[in-house]
C-alpha cells in the first residue's frame, strides 16, 4: 500500500490499516494529533474506526503547547 502521509509517499506491507493502528506503527501520540484523510477531518474517537487505504492521503497535524 502507498498513501502520501503529511506530504510524503509512504509505502506499507498492508493492503489497509486504522488511523489508530498508522500512529501507533510510527509511534505517534494520539491524544495530540488531528488527523484529516483525504480532505475530510477525523474525529479523534473515530481512528480505530477509519481505515486507510492505498492512494489515501493523510495528514496528521500535531498540537503544540508553548508560551
Amino acid at each position: 500500500m502507498k498513501i502520501l502521509l503529511n506530504g510524503v509517499e509512504k509505502s506499507f506491507d498492508f493492503d489497509s490499516i486504522t488511523i489508530k493502528d498508522l500512529t501507533t506503527l510510527i509511534s505517534i501520540d494520539r491524544e495530540t494529533i488531528v488527523a484529516e484523510l483525504n480532505g475530510e477531518i477525523v474525529a479523534s474517537e473515530e481512528f480505530g474506526n477509519v481505515t486507510i487505504k492505498d492512494g489515501d492521503k493523510l495528514e496528521l497535524i500535531r498540537f503544540v503547547g508553548g508560551g
